[in-house]
């Protein structure tokens, strides 16, 4: 799989991926740990048998990088030069261990580079959906990206 160049992203444009994963504890607790995130909300099930969820949520670092990833290969791999920034992330609705996750990126906007000519500025809105077709994720993620080669 190869990304998008920059005059292949029109705005409007839904890019569904066909990649999906399912969620695992092992996922949830490297991320947790990796990042040294102690949070029990992550990491300790008898406590969150209490609460309202009922089950440890997966951290929504790992929600958010899955989400990203997964669009990579469709949309900005080897055509990437750099992350801009992350806007408007969103987590309307929790994530657990067992969910299957689909990722879908919309194109919002697209503009030529003011300082690098042979780029252009992509701005991608990315929602994740769980198996029940569940918004659980979003955000705008906005990228340098390279224009087609000349010839």
């Amino acid at each position: 799989m190869a990304g998008l160049y920059y005059e292949e992203f029109v705005p409007g444009q839904l890019i569904g991926h066909e990649l999906r994963r399912t969620v695992t504890e092992t996922d949830n607790l490297l991320l947790t740990t990796l990042t040294h995130n102690p949070a029990a909300l992550h990491l300790d099930a008898e406590y969150m048998q209490a609460s309202e969820f009922g089950q440890v949520l997966v951290n929504s670092c790992f929600t958010l990088s899955l989400m990203i990833g997964i669009s990579v290969g469709d949309t900005t791999q080897r055509t990437a030069i750099a992350n801009l920034g992350l806007e408007e992330v969103r987590f309307p609705a929790p994530v657990f261990v067992g969910d299957t996750l689909r990722i879908e990126t919309e194109v919002v906007a697209a503009r030529e580079s003011r300082s690098r000519p042979g780029a252009g500025v992509v701005t991608l809105l990315h929602r994740a959906f769980n198996q029940a077709d569940k918004l659980v994720a979003s955000c705008k993620r906005t990228v340098l990206v390279r224009k087609r080669p000349a010839g």
